[in-house]
C-alpha cells in the first residue's frame, strides 16, 4: 500500500470535508482543527496593526509591469503607516510585499497549502501556512482596512468578489476596493456592468464600490480618504504578556520566526 506523506495526508482530508456528511468523530476532529487555524490566526495577526491587503496573480515575475506597479503600491503604503498583507506567494504577492519591505514598512503574508506547494516569497516579516481557504481569505479580509486588487485569475477574482458583497450587504462599511490595471480590469468591469444593469441583479449605486486607476497616487489617495473617514488611528494595540502573546509586535523584525497554522 502506497503511503502518503504528511502534507499529501492533510490535503487529502480536505478534499474530504467536501464529500459530504462523514463521520461523527472525523467531523468533531476536523472542527477543532478549524478551530485551532482560527485561534493561531488571530493571536499572530492581532497586533500587525491596520493593514491594506494586495490580491493578485502569481504568475507575474519582475520583469512585468504589473510587478513594478505592485512593488510601489507596497512601497507607499508602507510609507503611510500601514502594514502590507498579501497571500504570501509569488508574483503580485512578492512585489507588494517587497516594496513594503523596502521601504521599511512591515509586510505580512498569509500562505495555502496547496497540491503544487506555494513557497511563502522571501520579503515577509511573518508569514502563516493555512490549510483552509475559507480560514485565510478571513484572515485577509478581518485585519484590512482596504483592499488592492491586481490582475489575477479565479483565486484573485473569488478574493475580489468576496470582499464586494461584504461591502454590498453592509458586512463592512467605508472600507474601499482600488482596482489597478485597467486594461486587464476595463472588459471585466465592463462586461459585468453590462449584463447586471440588463437583468437588473444589482442596484446601480453598487458598481460605485469599485475604485479602476493606474495612478498610484489616486489610488493612495482613496485610501488615505477612507483612513479619515473611518478615522483609523496607526498606534498598534501592544500585547498581553499574561496572555502569553510575547512582546513587541508580531512584525516586529524581519528575522521574526514564521508561524505555521495546521
Amino acid at each position: 500500500m502506497r503511503r502518503h506523506s504528511s502534507a499529501a495526508a492533510q490535503r487529502f482530508d480536505d478534499s474530504r470535508m467536501l464529500e459530504g456528511p462523514r463521520r461523527r468523530l472525523e467531523e468533531l476532529s476536523r472542527l477543532l482543527r478549524i478551530m485551532r487555524e482560527f485561534l493561531r490566526g488571530f493571536r499572530t495577526l492581532h497586533f500587525v496593526g491596520p493593514c491594506v491587503t494586495v490580491f493578485g496573480s502569481a504568475r507575474f515575475d519582475e520583469t512585468h509591469r504589473y510587478y513594478a506597479l505592485a512593488r510601489d503600491m507596497g512601497a507607499r503604503l508602507a510609507q503611510a503607516g500601514l502594514t502590507v498583507m498579501t497571500g504570501g506567494g509569488p508574483g503580485i504577492m512578492e512585489a507588494a510585499n517587497r516594496g513594503a519591505r523596502e521601504a521599511g514598512g512591515a509586510s505580512i503574508g498569509c500562505n495555502i497549502q496547496l497540491p503544487a506547494e506555494q513557497r511563502p516569497n522571501p520579503y515577509l516579516d511573518q508569514f502563516m501556512t493555512f490549510r483552509y481557504f475559507f480560514v485565510r481569505k478571513v484572515m485577509l479580509i478581518k485585519y484590512s482596512y482596504g483592499f488592492l486588487v491586481m490582475p489575477g485569475g479565479f483565486g484573485t477574482l473569488d478574493e475580489l468578489f468576496e470582499a464586494l458583497t461584504l461591502l454590498q450587504t453592509g458586512k463592512m462599511e467605508g472600507f474601499r476596493i482600488v482596482l489597478m490595471g485597467s486594461d486587464y480590469w476595463r472588459p471585466v468591469l465592463d462586461a459585468i456592468e453590462q449584463s447586471t444593469r440588463r437583468w437588473a441583479t444589482v442596484s446601480p449605486d453598487d458598481h460605485r464600490l469599485l475604485h479602476l486607476t493606474d495612478d498610484p497616487a489616486e489610488a493612495m489617495h482613496i485610501f488615505e480618504q477612507s483612513m479619515k473617514a473611518m478615522r483609523l488611528k496607526l498606534r498598534p494595540m501592544h500585547p498581553s504578556r499574561l496572555l502569553g502573546e510575547g512582546v513587541g509586535r508580531a512584525v516586529a523584525t524581519p528575522e521574526a520566526v514564521p508561524v505555521k497554522a495546521g
